[in-house]
């Protein structure tokens, strides 16, 4: 259920970063850049929900400052989402798994900064502004943070799994480990 309150985004969103974060802690390195059969890595899926998040911040400035705002950016319909992807995929290709996670971070706190400095009416009171749609902005801000979260640590755990037990098979077919005498 979606959060209705300051309080229920807040907990929600630090409750769902230290789940995730603590995912990330315990990725094995060479599981980090490796990339799934869809081309994408957990590094990808860190810089993706570091940077949505920063999407969300620019919607709402923008929107408060009555600006155009861009779903999801200019140049792309929501229906081109995954071009985005694909796209926001090679423009981050370049960054580390520790920039990801600083990225990860300092947005993270930016999303907490903002959700704390307002107040109930201005997350649950009415459309975020120049969203074009009924969503609050406390509905928005947990799409970017805690939402997201919660799928990049489903994606990870899975992910991690998958890892383990190709991991496990290999070494159960290695040489004088098949238990064959």
């Amino acid at each position: 259920m979606p959060a209705t309150s300051k309080t229920e985004l807040l907990a929600a969103s630090e409750r769902e970063f230290s789940k995730l974060q603590q995912l990330l802690d315990d990725l094995p390195a060479m599981l980090r850049l490796e990339k799934d059969a869809d081309g994408i890595s957990p590094k990808d899926i860190v810089g993706h929900r570091a940077h949505w998040i920063d999407l969300f911040l620019g919607w709402y400035r923008d929107g408060l400052a009555g600006r155009p705002v861009w779903f999801p950016a200019k140049g792309y319909k929501w229906n081109e989402t995954p071009r985005y992807n694909a796209d926001l995929r090679q423009r981050q290709s370049g960054l580390s798994w520790q920039s990801v996670r600083s990225l990860l971070d300092s947005n993270h706190a930016e999303l907490l900064a903002l959700i704390e400095g307002l107040d109930e009416e201005e997350l649950y009171g009415g459309p975020m502004k120049g969203s074009n749609n009924k969503w609050t902005t406390g509905r928005w801000a947990e799409a970017a943070g805690p939402s997201h979260y919660r799928s990049a640590s489903k994606y990870l755990r899975q992910r991690r799994a998958r890892f383990e037990e190709e991991r496990n098979q290999r070494g159960k077919s290695s040489p004088g480990q098949s238990g064959v005498t």
